[in-house]
């Protein structure tokens, strides 16, 4: 009895996998690429409209005041839009974590609106290979991601290169030792390439599989180098560049991550309209070749 049961929950993790694998991915921009501060060519409704148009399923948004933000979920709501992460800051000042005391009141706001939290998180920390479960920032992060599960939402660590948690390897090591449901990670390709794990992005997202909780990609070159890399070669409009998207795609099915897919467009010396138009063609063709 005990062996069919195994074998039973076995084959149910696999056939959930399998169809993980087989269902279409949510697809978003963030605001880098079409909106303001990032972007001044288009105003905030026109570029709505323009992603709704092109078949986006929604956004990946930055943390505004109480006020700019309730506008904005009406904006978003009213084109069935969704916001898919909404990127917010934590550093270390004197040994601690620290970060706004409006993110709780924040994640109330978005109760039902947002999906993701995105925490980057700058300054010096401990080192990864000294945290445990007890670690004070582990344990901080440990509370705030009860908030998170409270509001219907998960925290993600954005790694971002020059921060504490730049690194995406490092950054899992960081959510393992969380260990918390509602508290995962976000893998970015341009800063994982900018970082120097490129080659080992396949078996980082292996690893990171059960606490992966959405991925942004970008055209990129690969094994990038010169003074351009950061970041003319490293973000690009989708479809463009060298590095192989497709793997990474690939990778993901295979490990049956089920989650959103975001663009990043930071910095693209591109007309708004452009850059996203191009990336959706992109990823339809990314897509077409599963």
């Amino acid at each position: 009895m005990k062996k069919t049961l195994l074998a039973l929950a076995a084959l149910a993790a696999l056939t959930t996998a399998h169809t993980l694998a087989q269902q279409p991915y949510s697809f978003y921009a963030m605001d880098t690429a079409f909106a303001l501060p990032f972007r001044k060519d288009l105003p905030l409704s026109d570029g709505l409209d323009l992603i709704k148009r092109l078949g986006y399923d929604g956004v990946g948004w930055t943390e505004k005041g109480p006020e700019a933000l309730a506008a904005e979920i009406k904006e978003l709501a009213s084109r069935n839009l969704r916001m898919f992460t909404i990127y917010c800051a934590a550093s270390f000042k004197d040994g601690e974590i620290t970060w706004g005391a409006h993110i709780p009141k924040l994640m109330e706001q978005l109760n039902g609106h947002c999906d993701i939290l995105w925490l980057h998180i700058g300054g010096k920390g401990p080192a990864f290979d000294t945290l445990t479960p007890g670690t004070p920032c582990v344990a901080k992060l440990r509370e705030l991601a009860e908030t998170a599960k409270a509001n219907n939402m998960k925290i993600a660590i954005y790694p971002h290169l020059g921060e504490w948690t730049e690194k995406f390897g490092d950054a899992l090591t960081l959510a393992e030792n969380v260990n918390h449901p509602a508290f995962g990670l976000c893998f970015n390709l341009c800063h994982a390439l900018a970082c120097g794990e490129e080659d080992q992005a396949p078996a980082l997202l292996e690893k990171a599989k059960a606490r992966l909780f959405t991925v942004t990609l970008c055209g990129a070159n690969a094994h990038a180098t010169g003074d351009d890399r950061l970041w003319k070669q490293l973000i690009q409009p989708l479809g463009q560049g060298t590095y192989d998207n497709a793997a990474i795609l690939a990778k993901l099915r295979a490990i049956g991550f089920g989650g959103p897919i975001g663009f990043q467009g930071y910095g693209i010396a591109l007309p708004s309209e452009q850059i996203v138009t191009e990336t959706m063609a992109g990823w339809k063709k990314l897509n077409a070749e599963k």
